[in-house]
């Protein structure tokens, strides 16, 4: 068994899971540098390079997880080239080498967040997320290159992971940094959902895919989810409420003003639901061993100290924040300038 982007991350507790599984015989890491995780084979090399298929040796499954976020990469080419090519490179080595299955792991956000979105979402529901060229975009593309690779390639089997917004040791993610603003941004009339999911779940859940227990799609998440009204009571953060047009306005002018990466499309996923259900993977006997709750301390405790503001987070030099964080930090703190300026007038 094979895991790329095993030397961290996910991929790290994947290997070390696979390592101590009695029916995996040999767990094959590959990444750009060597690992930590004891009994695993590495194989240093770049997922892009097509020599990765004379590296995979007698592997029957390869798990997908070399990966690059908008906050990691250095520009839309280079993580696109990483998450794509690197991605069709992955499959097209795999069935070259005799590989029967590879997992990939995506984003429910793939589903895309919409005001009229079921609550929980259904596994095989349409993809609506907006292909406009942001991280979401490159996961559409992977995606559509995993529905084509089982006709391209007869006898790859392809299973397709897609987590709910992911915490933990670790994690750096539009989604996390929104937690970072200085108050929570609420758009009037919306009514979020939020569902999260601990790497050591997402662990699990692709040691489930990678074993072949579940097939197919398979969304993993905490059990349920939390309003916005319990995430601002556990979190204490004070919420900022704006009008829709103001919110999605302000963060487009910021994306063609250069000041924030993302697409005002990027703030729907903080301001509409995308709730996924685990169907699959609770039916094979999968349950995670966080609650939504417990997962968001998690991501409290890990963003303790950090502080996005305007288009940047201080202390890390150029790592941007998601529009949602932009909104919030540029658009409300200007409401409560302006509010605080009546005040005293008045």
């Amino acid at each position: 068994m094979a895991v790329t982007g095993a030397a961290e991350g996910v991929g790290r507790l994947l290997a070390a899971r696979l390592v101590e599984h009695p029916d995996v015989a040999q767990v094959i890491g590959i990444d750009d540098r060597r690992g930590d995780v004891a009994g695993v084979s590495w194989r240093v090399l770049d997922v892009l390079d097509p020599a990765i298929a004379a590296r995979l040796g007698k592997a029957d499954t390869v798990v997908h997880l070399a990966l690059e976020s908008d906050l990691g990469s250095e520009g839309r080419g280079s993580r696109h080239e990483r998450n794509v090519r690197g991605t069709q490179t992955v499959l097209t080595a795999a069935a070259a080498s005799g590989v029967r299955r590879v997992v990939l792991c995506t984003s429910a956000m793939v589903y895309g967040a919409l005001a009229e979105n079921a609550v929980p979402l259904d596994e095989d529901g349409p993809l609506r997320a907006v292909p406009d060229g942001s991280w979401v975009a490159d996961l559409l593309e992977m995606e559509q290159l995993a529905r084509q690779a089982p006709r391209s390639h007869p006898g790859l089997e392809v299973t397709v992971v897609r987590p709910a917004t992911v915490v933990g040791p670790g994690v750096d993610s539009i989604m996390t940094r929104h937690f970072e603003a200085p108050r929570l941004l609420v758009v009037r009339e919306s009514h979020p959902k939020w569902q999260f999911c601990h790497v050591d779940d997402l662990a699990s859940a692709l040691q489930y895919a990678a074993l072949g227990a579940v097939t197919g799609v398979v969304t993993v998440g905490c059990d349920g989810w939390m309003e916005q009204e319990d995430v601002e009571l556990l979190s204490g953060l004070r919420r900022i409420e704006l009008p829709a047009a103001l919110a999605f306005g302000t963060a487009e002018r910021l994306h063609r003003l250069g000041i924030i990466p993302a697409p005002a499309s990027d703030l729907q996923y903080v301001v509409h639901p995308w709730v996924v259900p685990s169907t699959r993977l609770h039916a094979a006997g999968w349950r995670p061993t966080y609650d939504n709750p417990t997962a968001l301390a998690v991501l409290l405790e890990q963003v303790s100290g950090h502080h996005a503001r305007g288009a940047r987070r201080l202390g890390r030099r150029d790592a941007t924040i998601g529009a949602a964080g932009a909104a919030v930090a540029v658009v409300g703190t200007a409401a409560l300038v302006r509010r605080a300026r009546r005040k005293r007038r008045g």
